[in-house]
């Protein structure tokens, strides 16, 4: 076997298959990322607002803090599936 004449074809199988067995990497969830600061910020106006509101501050402030909790559950469900 001639080693001058298999290298190029030895490492263009080489490439190939570091293409092919490479993992894929993905964004570690960006929108889920931005839509939990967002999110964040959200509490933080809630949590600055005039307390006068007929209790509705308070319960938005409840469901702006359970859509974190679940933003976060989910981003960690992802993770491990």
């Amino acid at each position: 076997m001639n080693l001058t004449r298999s290298l190029p074809s030895l490492l263009s199988l080489v490439a190939v298959a570091t293409v092919f067995c490479t993992p894929v990497v993905k964004a570690d969830q960006p929108k889920m990322h931005e839509a939990l600061a967002d999110l964040e910020a959200a509490r933080t106006k809630l949590e600055h607002a005039e307390h006068d509101k007929g209790g509705h501050r308070e319960r938005a402030l409840e469901a702006v803090n359970n859509a974190i909790a679940q933003i976060k559950e989910g981003m960690h469900y992802d993770r491990r599936h």
